[in-house]
């Protein structure tokens, strides 16, 4: 599983690091990093709040390689999305916005999720709106904002981590 965000920083590096607490073999990338940078300490303080090792991290820039190896690529927002389907079209059927594929998800029928049983789904339902399937980015921002994002995609891969 990858996750994908803007700057591989906040947001697809605190969910890269939440899965791997929940047992789920996950990467991060950013569609516009710069390379080689740590995440914010306030990243890394909440990380640790929720048992999460946020050490040895360091941003990467989101690759045509990187997606086509990936059996399900995961992103903070729908330009994003947009961005990683752009850079391999190939990738588009198991790609979604960590939100969408969250609410795809459980309107599947419980057991294990597959790409087929999700991307019916994805055709049955109505779109989401941009702030239905948007994770809004805390960098910059007080710590709280760090604690929001980092709760929302728990609440999200908790549930998620025993049908993966």
């Amino acid at each position: 599983m990858l996750f994908v965000c803007r700057a591989n920083l906040c947001r697809s590096a605190m969910a890269e690091r939440l899965a791997r607490t929940l047992g789920l073999d996950a990467a991060s990338a950013g569609t516009h990093a710069v390379p080689g940078l740590e995440m914010p300490e306030h990243a890394r303080t909440v990380l640790r709040e929720h048992g999460a090792d946020p050490e040895g991290f360091t941003s990467r820039r989101v690759v045509p390689s990187l997606l086509l190896g990936a059996s399900l690529i995961l992103t903070a927002t729908r330009a994003e999305r947009a961005h990683c389907v752009t850079l391999a079209p190939v990738t588009a059927a198991r790609t979604f916005t960590l939100r969408q594929y969250a609410r795809y998800a459980a309107a599947v029928p419980d057991g294990p999720l597959t790409l087929r049983e999700v991307g019916a789904v994805r055709g049955r339902l109505q779109p989401g709106k941009p702030a239905d399937d948007d994770l809004e980015d805390p960098f910059g921002g007080p710590i709280e904002g760090f604690r929001v994002c980092a709760e929302t995609i728990a609440d999200i891969l908790r549930p998620l981590a025993s049908r993966l």
